[in-house]
């Protein structure tokens, strides 16, 4: 039994209603589901909700919940955090859970805010344009905002927490290795050590075969593991039949790396719970 908390549907830029992502865990016997919509942003975008539906997608959730006694359905959204417009505690008092992700890092000169997992020639526009090409200083301004995030607007779970990476193909702008990389994760972790929030391993780049290893990197998930920092494993899922995309080879790597437990979603709380490449064991 699997249980998924980072999904998308039509009510932002997933593919298939709330009903369809319900069908498709039960056929799977999952545990729990969480949807987790893209929150409204105070700025037009083609895949967040749009503020006037949030009320309708509070209520398709509430309806499935009573009508879905198998399954433990809970409401959350995946918030971004831009300091001083937008941020997960804004809407965590409507939800079950909140999801904190840093897809914008500053802006461009027109104003327009810099997507860092969009199409790689946007990317490249706010690298030159923002950062004078300093790789160095892109990525601590990533990292910079995720601690910040946790510091002042701490969700529930950390998104994709090293997401920045899917623009490094082939380690053409950095080494993971290299040590004011790697000293930025440590500062990060350290944070969410403090935070007592959640980090979800995040299957997405896997399953679209944009990357090798699930976010965040295998050596990451190492240093949490050491830190004792609780992880769930989630898909990203903007399809219903992407739910449990790599989730048994996921849930391999994580007990290579030194995890006893993974964070789920059980009768309304987080549970650690001991698990195996099927799932979650009782």
């Amino acid at each position: 039994m699997w249980s998924n908390v980072h999904t998308h549907s039509h009510f932002c830029d997933g593919k298939g209603t709330l009903a369809d992502h319900v069908a498709r865990a039960r056929e799977q016997r999952m545990i729990s589901l969480g949807f987790s919509s893209h929150a409204p942003l105070p700025f037009p975008s083609k895949w967040c909700m749009k503020t006037e539906n949030l009320s309708a997608y509070r209520d398709e959730i509430q309806s499935l919940k009573s009508t879905t006694p198998d399954l433990e359905l809970y409401a959350g959204l995946e918030v971004d955090f831009i300091p001083g417009m937008v941020a997960p505690t804004d809407f965590s008092p409507l939800l079950d859970f909140t999801i904190g992700s840093i897809h914008f890092v500053e802006s461009l000169p027109d104003g327009t805010h810099w997507e860092i997992d969009g199409p790689h020639a946007h990317f490249l526009e706010g690298y030159e344009k923002i950062f004078q090409k300093n790789i160095r200083d892109t990525l601590v301004r990533y990292y910079e905002l995720t601690r910040q995030m946790i510091h002042e607007a701490c969700p529930t779970v950390i998104g994709h927490l090293d997401k920045i990476k899917i623009q490094n193909v082939d380690g053409q702008f950095f080494s993971e290795q290299d040590p004011w990389y790697v000293d930025q994760l440590r500062q990060t972790l350290d944070l969410i050590k403090k935070s007592g929030a959640i980090v979800e391993v995040n299957t997405r780049g896997l399953y679209h075969k944009k990357l090798t290893d699930p976010y965040p990197s295998p050596w990451i998930l190492q240093m949490m593991a050491e830190k004792n920092i609780p992880v769930t494993i989630n898909s990203d899922a903007h399809r219903p039949e992407d739910l449990t995309n790599h989730f048994p080879e996921t849930a391999a790597l994580l007990h290579r790396v030194g995890f006893k437990t993974i964070s789920c979603l059980h009768e309304g709380r987080w549970k650690p719970f001991s698990f195996n490449a099927h799932g979650i064991t009782f």
